[in-house]
């Protein structure tokens, strides 16, 4: 008795729907936008203009371009991850307009002030996510250009603390490099780059950092030769602090670093020494350096000083105290009673408008971005992209710890940006880069490794790739 041979059954998943809930998840973000603009303009008594329709028209066309490009080279990707940023940028937008009319700026068309220039910058974020998206056709080609990406990396840390204090410095640090009609905060690229190097090095010298000495209650200490790159990135995050007095930028990049080392050896002693490190030197700063000995005063007292160093946080107390559960209602508040609130204290106004609620609501959208990051973490193959999106997702929530901290006076305030929400073009172009690289891991996450080739061959020679534990 013959068989008839049987065609082959393609069993590759066909082009995932999950980016039509993609572009449903976008559109709502541009509705939610569009009221809470519309209800700014209202409260404010601005009255309804059709130039602001060109406004809701210029950023659906934006983010479906963004779509088109992770629909045609990222089909495989996280449908939440792009729609989330649309809407905490949206949001942003709509608060820098609202500070833009409670500073007295005079709109004659479109948004006006800042908010203008911010949506240029949008422009700019989301052309350079789809540059990533389009041509970052493999995340692990990053890895070829680990120690070139840490070079870069720590370049532009250095630059601004060697400029002259004119093209640098602004409210006491020294975080620019500033150019006629252009400047540019380095850090936040500076960011990108190292963590793209933590990644690189950590998979490259895993051995290094897997290799235990004596053993002390209950954990494995490293070899003291083993030290190095932490006490690497413990002198480079200290000189941040002392030479630029960019205390957020230090504290950013050291905690990333050991949630790295945590994540690569699942060794809490490295996490012990780090911290004791850190600790030591914010000791010796407290003691060396005045503008630390400031901030650290400010923190415990504000009212010591309300006039003074200490009126930034005493007014972003009262703002959280005047929007209360509820909030005033956007539009109603005044946020712009804070200094630089469209920029280090957005979410102090955000809390004033929106409440408790609201401020929660906006820190569930960061939580659930930084969740999917690590679920991209946890499901892709390779240790580098495992390492690279772990990274970039902690990276995102030590920053939200770091600001939100800062402003509702839980740690001392750091000067930090939130991201896609505060006002900077620098902050807002990196983060969509940072975005686009998670798309990109994501989607190799998600791919599926059955093709319809292997589909023809019996099952049991299908290989099935090993997920390599970091």
């Amino acid at each position: 008795m013959t068989t008839q041979p049987q065609s082959p059954v393609a069993v590759t998943p066909p082009l995932p729907n999950r980016r039509n809930a993609e572009l449903f998840l976008l559109g709502f973000a541009a509705v939610i936008t569009t009221v809470a603009l519309l209800l700014v303009e209202a409260n404010q008594e601005q009255g309804l203009r059709w130039d602001l329709a060109q406004y809701t028209v210029a950023y659906l066309a934006l983010f479906a371009g963004a779509h088109l490009a992770v629909r045609r080279f990222a089909p495989y990707a996280d449908p939440l991850l792009l729609p989330v940023v649309a809407l905490l940028n949206g949001l942003g937008l709509v608060m820098i307009h609202r500070l833009d009319l409670a500073e007295g700026v005079t709109i004659q068309r479109g948004l006006g002030g800042t908010a203008d220039q911010q949506m240029l910058w949008t422009l700019v974020g989301v052309l350079g996510f789809s540059v990533v998206v389009i041509f970052l056709r493999d995340h692990r080609m990053l890895a070829r250009y680990g120690y070139v990406s840490g070079l870069t990396g720590l370049i532009l840390l250095i630059i601004p603390a060697v400029l002259p204090s004119s093209m640098s410095e602004q409210n006491g640090a020294k975080i620019w490099i500033r150019l006629p009609g252009f400047s540019i905060q380095p850090a936040e690229f500076s960011k990108i780059l190292l963590l793209i190097f933590f990644a690189s090095v950590l998979v490259s010298k895993r051995s290094v950092f897997t290799s235990a000495g004596k053993h002390f209650l209950g954990m494995d200490l490293p070899r003291p030769r083993d030290l190095a790159p932490l006490l690497a990135a413990w002198i480079a995050s200290v000189g941040v602090m002392i030479f630029e007095k960019d205390l957020g930028t230090s504290l950013l990049l050291y905690a990333s670093f050991l949630v790295m080392v945590y994540i690569a050896t699942d060794r809490l002693s490295w996490v012990v020494i780090g911290l004791g490190l850190f600790a030591a030197g914010s000791v010796a700063a407290y003691h060396l350096f005045s503008h630390v000995q400031v901030r650290v005063q400010t923190w415990l007292d504000p009212f010591a000083d309300p006039e003074g160093a200490g009126y930034q946080m005493v007014q972003s107390m009262f703002s959280f105290a005047t929007g209360g559960i509820f909030g005033t209602g956007l539009g109603n508040g005044q946020p712009g009673t804070v200094p630089a609130a469209s920029t280090d204290f957005i979410i102090a106004a955000v809390g004033e408008e929106l409440g408790l609620v609201g401020l929660a609501a906006v820190l569930m959208l960061y939580t659930i971005l930084i969740v999917r990051g690590l679920r991209t973490a946890l499901a892709v193959r390779d240790s580098f992209g495992k390492l690279l999106a772990a990274g970039l997702a902690s990276t995102l929530a030590i920053q939200l710890f770091i600001v939100v901290g800062g402003v509702t006076k839980l740690i001392p305030l750091t000067g930090l940006t939130t991201p896609w929400m505060s006002y900077g073009g620098s902050s807002l172009l990196a983060n969509y880069l940072l975005l686009g690289i998670l798309v990109r891991i994501s989607h190799s996450a998600r791919r599926p490794l059955v093709t319809t080739a292997q589909a023809a061959t019996p099952i049991a020679a299908v290989s099935t790739e090993v997920i390599e534990k970091v």
